[in-house]
C-alpha cells in the first residue's frame, strides 16, 4: 500500500508539471517576437496538446490507482527558468527553459519507472511511454539550442 501510495504521489507531481508546463508553453508561444522567434512558437504551439494529453493520461491513471486529482488551489510552481522574460525576443532564454523542464520530465518518469518496477506494469508502461515523448521533445529543442546559440 505505501508503494501505491508513493506512485500516486509520483504521479501527481507529474500532472503538476505537465499542467505548469502548458501555461508556460502558452505564454511563450503568444510572447515570443522577431522572425527567429516564429519556429520556436511553432514549435510550442504544437507541443501543448501533447502536454496536456500527458496531463490527462496521468490523471486518468491516478484515478485508476484509487487516487485523486487535486484542483487548482494545490497547485505550486516550480519551473523558475521556464518562466517569460522581459525581453520578449529571447529566444535561446526559452529554449534553454524548455530543457530544462523536458529533463525535469525524463527524470520524474524515470523515478516512477523505479517505483513501478515489479509492483504496477500499467503504470511503469503508460511512464516509458510519457518518458520518451519527453526525451523526443528535449532533442528538439537542443537541436534548436545548437542553432539559435550560435
Amino acid at each position: 500500500m505505501a508503494k501505491k501510495n508513493d506512485i500516486i504521489e509520483g504521479l501527481i507531481k507529474s500532472y503538476w508539471a505537465e499542467i505548469e508546463t502548458v501555461m508556460n508553453y502558452i505564454a511563450h508561444s503568444v510572447n515570443l517576437d522577431g522572425v527567429r522567434a516564429e519556429e520556436i512558437k511553432k514549435s510550442l504551439g504544437a507541443e501543448i496538446q501533447d502536454e496536456i494529453g500527458h496531463a490527462q493520461q496521468i490523471a486518468k491513471r491516478v484515478k485508476e490507482l484509487g487516487g485523486t486529482i487535486p484542483g487548482s488551489l494545490a497547485f505550486k510552481a516550480g519551473q523558475m527558468t521556464l518562466q517569460p522574460a522581459p525581453d520578449t525576443t529571447d529566444v535561446v532564454h526559452v529554449i534553454r527553459g524548455v530543457i530544462d523542464a523536458e529533463k525535469d520530465a525524463i527524470t520524474q518518469y524515470k523515478k516512477i519507472i523505479g517505483l513501478c518496477e515489479g509492483e504496477d506494469y500499467v503504470t511503469q508502461d503508460l511512464c516509458v511511454r510519457l518518458l520518451a515523448d519527453e526525451e523526443s521533445h528535449r532533442t528538439i529543442f537542443e537541436g534548436f539550442l545548437k542553432e539559435y546559440s550560435r
